[in-house]
Order: structure tokens, then C-alpha cells, then sequence
């Protein structure tokens, strides 16, 4: 018999042997004995993490930028959530695993995949406990949500303890970022807009020329508003610092987190640089953002008349082209209004005293009739302004800031305005075609931005006042301080920004309080 054939019948042989198993209490002690084995339960890993219980919520912050603290890469970021800590990779030569072996941290979360994970065993760790992470993390809201944000009064409760409302939070002052968060706090009241970005759908899919970083502002600005809204914060304030990151790399570092700057500066660009980040363009309602604050105005100009010239000279200047009087249709997004100088007496104590003027005073710039004189090096032009368009939400800036080559100065004049139902109705064009576009008119406060102290970068501060539509309170934030105020209060501020909205309605508002102060 062959090799091959010799193996062949063993093989055959032994598939037909039967093993049988004997009772150890019998005695057929010759029988083979074989004892079961029973199969250890396979464990699953993923649902039974014995290192949850290490997790500390109090220390976790992703507020900052998502960058590993060792090699400072974006790429593939993991937060470690016993100390807070973010370290790139989870492989066995990565930043994250060698802090789990050195220190004994486990578990680590995934800032892009949101994805839990146990190192150095690098298993995926699913456990519904960690949902409230997530959430901090990336905020969602449904629709649902997003429409009872409006009429809530709800508090809620932060990890920490401290109750807040939702919107109502502080941010953080990295250096001197003031001036960038009361503007962030006034846009976060604006209703159409802050509903447009706490829904991510509608501005994540948006398409820019390649190499545009402009997609940024949008991402970090949504981003920002869902959290300040979040109602369930791990703390009762946030920090604005990846939407100021965006800010400087957007801005080219014009405007910084370590300087002061001009809120009115950082309005005018922000909200242009916003509408090119929504993929606008220069068609009125392109973006979200011009829906929301473009109105229109007709410019009146004319070139001043020589004042040493005759009559006759005069008549037949203003024959000529160039001093005719020309009209100019044009947008904007905020309105500015020029505070009177301030009068240098004083009173009878020898204090200088704050003169006040109604707002309806400024106001009269816009009424078509009012001429004021724009002087350049070559000539002087006079101009005067009309509303042909009424934005759903009104922007108006008061010129408060006087520069010049060696210092800043400040007009502290006091505004005199009421907290609700101004109507801006004889400042609007009185053609018909734009009077049957504006059945109403009226407009009421809901964010008032403010400077207290002298001028200049760095000596003075800034403060919001926003309105909680949920409550129908007057709250002061100044970065992480948050104090409800009265609205009489609001009214004797040295506003600086104000921020009116649209009022849809004939409904007669409620009596006022006379909020004008005298002088005496």
C-alpha cells in the first residue's frame, strides 16, 4: 500500500471513532474520560467600558480650537475626557496613546466623528450616557426647537450647578475681544438670523470659489450660535475663541483678540464679509444676511457754489453738469447718525455738563429735506438723504468717535430714545410706489450696544443690552458678567449700536414711561 494510501485510511478510521463520555461514578475505569468544556461569554467591549466613571464633564471645554496640544495639527483630534486635554491619533504611536499609558486616561472622544473610544485597548466605546457630551459638543435644534426658543422663559441648569437662560450667556474676554463679543451678543438676538444658523442645513452645503476661506465665518458664527443657545450647557457661559480665529484669518489680522477695536468697524465688515460667506452677491436678498438688514436710500448731491463768485457766475455754474444736483439709488446696511458736537461750558458747580438730544433729532438727516456739507481736500459736496426701503431689521450707528492724527476723541452726549414703537414712517421717500410697499413702519428696540469710560483702544469698555423675548427682559452682559437691567436704564447709556426690529403689526403698543431725562 502506498504512503498516500496508508494516511487516507487512518484519516477514515479515525472519523469513525466514537468517543464516549462515562459517568465517573461507574466502573468502567478503562473508558478515556472527557470532561465538557464550558465556552467563556464573549464580553462586548464597546457597551461595557469599566473607565466611564473617569470621565470629568467639569474640566471639558471645546470651546477653543481643535488642535493637539503636543504636535498642534488639525488632523484627526481626539479630546481626552478625564482631563480635557486634545491629542492627535489613537495609534500605538500617537500623541493620544502615549497619554493614556503615561497618565492612565482612557477614554478619549473624537472632535470630527464624535466617536468614543478606550486607549491603549482602542476599542469604540457605545454607551447612551454620553450623549450629553456630544451634545455640548455639536449642539443640534430641530424645528420644534428652534420656534419655541422665541416665547421660552424657561432656565436651565448648567453641569456646574448655576441655572442660565439660553442666550443669555456670558463669553469669554480672551484679552481685549469686548468689542467683538457685544456685537456677537446683539446679532444673536436677531430672530431670523439666529434661527437661519442654529439649522446648520442651511448654510454647511453652501459652495465658494476654491481656496475661499471666506466659508469659515459662516461655520464658526453657526457654531457659536448654537451653543450660546444650547440648553444643555455644561457652563453657564461660552467661549467666542474659534469664531475669532476665523475672524483674524478672514480679516487678514485687521482686526485682532490681543487690541480693541471699533465696533462700528467691525460691524461694517463683518456683515459684508458675512454675505460673501453665505455665497452672496451684490443682487439685494442674494444672501440671507441682506434679506435681513439691507434697506435702500436715495442720495442727493451737489457740488457747493464758490462763494466768491457773483449771481450771475452762480446761475450759470449750476447750468453746468458739474454742479448739478444728482441723484443715487443706493443699499445699505446701517444707518449712521452724527451726534452734535458737545457744548465746552459748565454748570454752576463747575461740572461739565452731558448734553442730551432726542433721537428723532438725528433721525432728521433722513428726511430728504436736511443738508449736510461733506468737505474734501479738492471741494466741498452737499448732500441729503431719504429711506426708500425699510429692512426688516433696522441697524443704526451713532458717531460717538472722533479721530485724528494724535488721539481719539469722544462725544458723550446721551441719546434720548424709547425702548419701543419709534416710527420711521416721514423718513421713508413719499412716492407711492414705496409708501404701498411699507404698510408699516414702526420699529422696536431688542440689542443696544454701549461704551463706558475715556476713548481710545483699551481705555474704555463696551456692554450689550439685549432684549429675551422669552421672559420680555432688558439683560447687561459685559463678557462672562450677566445682569438683568431695567429699560429706563437702557435709555441714559452712551449708546453706541442699536439694533431695531420690525413691527408687524396696527396693534397701539402699551403706555411708556416718559424715559426722556431733563437736564435740571
Amino acid at each position: 500500500m502506498s504512503i498516500k494510501g496508508h494516511v487516507a485510511g487512518v484519516k477514515r478510521e479515525s472519523q469513525k471513532r466514537k468517543i464516549k463520555l462515562v459517568d465517573v461514578s461507574s466502573d468502567e475505569s478503562d473508558e478515556e474520560e472527557i470532561v465538557p468544556v464550558k465556552k467563556e461569554p464573549k464580553v462586548d467591549k464597546s457597551r461595557s467600558c469599566p473607565y466611564l466613571d473617569t470621565i470629568n464633564r467639569t474640566v471639558l471645554d471645546f470651546d477653543f480650537e481643535k488642535l493637539c496640544s503636543v504636535s498642534l495639527s488639525h488632523l484627526n483630534v481626539y479630546a481626552c475626557l478625564v482631563c480635557g486635554k486634545y491629542f492627535q491619533g489613537r495609534g500605538q504611536k500617537s500623541h493620544a496613546y502615549t497619554h493614556s499609558v503615561q497618565v492612565n486616561h482612557h477614554v478619549f472622544l473624537n472632535l470630527h466623528t464624535l466617536k468614543f473610544y478606550c486607549l491603549p485597548d482602542n476599542y469604540e466605546i457605545i454607551d447612551s450616557s454620553l450623549e450629553d457630551i456630544t451634545y455640548v459638543l455639536k449642539p443640534t435644534f430641530t424645528k420644534q426647537l428652534i420656534r419655541r426658543l422665541e416665547r421660552s422663559s424657561k432656565l436651565s441648569r448648567a453641569y456646574d450647578g448655576t441655572t442660565y437662560l439660553p442666550g443669555i450667556v456670558g463669553l469669554n474676554n480672551i484679552k481685549a475681544n469686548d468689542y467683538c463679543n457685544v456685537l456677537l451678543h446683539a446679532l444673536a438676538h436677531v430672530t431670523p438670523l439666529r434661527n437661519y444658523f442654529l439649522d446648520e442645513n442651511n448654510y454647511i452645503n453652501i459652495k465658494l470659489p476654491p481656496g475661499d476661506i471666506m466659508y469659515l465665518l459662516a461655520q464658526r458664527f453657526g457654531e457659536l450660535m448654537r451653543k450660546m443657545w444650547n440648553p444643555r450647557n455644561f457652563k453657564a457661559h461660552v467661549s467666542p475663541h474659534e469664531m475669532l480665529q476665523a475672524v483674524v484669518l478672514c480679516s487678514k489680522k485687521k482686526f485682532q483678540i490681543t487690541a480693541q477695536g471699533d465696533p462700528v468697524e467691525f460691524l461694517s465688515w463683518f456683515l459684508n464679509a458675512m454675505h460673501a460667506s453665505l455665497g452672496g452677491n451684490r443682487k439685494a436678498g442674494s444672501s440671507y444676511l441682506y434679506k435681513t438688514f439691507q434697506g435702500r436710500m436715495k442720495v442727493y448731491s451737489r457740488k457747493v457754489l464758490p462763494m466768491d463768485i457773483s449771481e450771475k457766475e452762480k446761475k450759470e455754474l449750476l447750468k453746468t453738469e458739474e454742479f448739478k444736483e444728482t441723484v443715487q439709488d443706493t443699499p445699505f446696511l446701517y444707518l449712521s447718525l452724527d451726534i452734535p458736537s458737545a457744548p465746552l461750558f459748565k454748570d454752576e458747580f463747575e461740572q461739565n455738563i452731558i448734553p442730551q438730544i432726542p433721537l428723532s433729532s438725528l433721525l432728521a438727516k433722513y428726511d430728504g429735506v436736511t443738508e449736510k456739507e461733506y468737505k474734501t481736500y479738492r471741494d466741498s459736496t452737499v448732500k441729503r438723504f431719504v429711506l426708500t426701503k425699510l429692512p426688516p431689521y433696522l441697524i443704526m450707528c451713532m458717531k460717538r468717535f472722533n479721530k485724528n492724527t494724535f488721539f481719539v476723541e469722544k462725544n458723550p452726549t446721551i441719546v434720548n430714545f424709547p425702548v419701543k414703537n419709534i416710527d420711521l414712517g416721514e423718513y421713508l421717500s413719499t412716492d407711492k410706489a414705496v409708501r404701498d410697499v411699507h404698510p408699516f413702519t414702526n420699529y422696536d428696540l431688542i440689542a443696544n450696544i454701549v461704551h463706558e469710560g475715556e476713548p481710545g483702544a483699551g481705555k474704555g469698555t463696551f456692554k450689550a443690552h439685549v432684549l429675551h423675548k422669552g421672559t420680555g427682559k432688558w439683560y447687561e452682559i459685559q463678557d462672562l458678567h450677566v445682569a438683568d437691567i431695567l429699560p429706563q436704564l437702557i435709555t441714559l447709556s452712551e449708546a453706541y449700536i442699536q439694533i431695531w426690529e420690525l413691527r408687524r403689526t396696527k396693534e397701539e403698543p402699551p403706555p411708556q414711561l416718559n424715559l426722556t431725562t431733563p437736564n435740571s
